[in-house]
């Protein structure tokens, strides 16, 4: 099986700014309707709460308001309905993510 990790710094998931956004929509909406729409067997999203990067510190400070976190959205399915996906997905996550790929075992 293959997991498809997705990293994106994203000010607020749905009020980003322009490179948070591909066509106009958020860019967490976008790769989860592409997964879905290519019978993905799932997918998750996960908020972080803390980390650093090249684009500097992320953190929760302000009562707990901070939308400047990184967002990661993680998938896991058959390297073969994956793989093909990757080109678009790296098109709408283009220079505000990273993508990773991991092959996993599943119990």
């Amino acid at each position: 099986m293959l997991r498809v990790t997705i990293r994106i710094r994203s000010n607020d998931i749905y009020r980003g700014k322009k490179n948070d956004k591909y066509n106009g929509k958020p860019v967490v909406d976008v790769i989860l309707a592409l997964l879905k729409e290519n019978n993905i067997a799932g997918a998750t999203v996960f908020r972080a709460i803390h980390g650093y990067g090249t684009r500097g510190i992320a953190t929760i400070k302000v009562l707990g308001l901070s939308m400047d976190l990184p967002v990661l959205i993680e998938t896991i399915d058959e390297p073969s309905k994956l793989k093909p996906l990757l080109p678009e997905i790296k098109r709408i996550v283009n220079d505000n993510g990273l993508i990773t790929l991991d092959e996993v075992g599943v119990v």
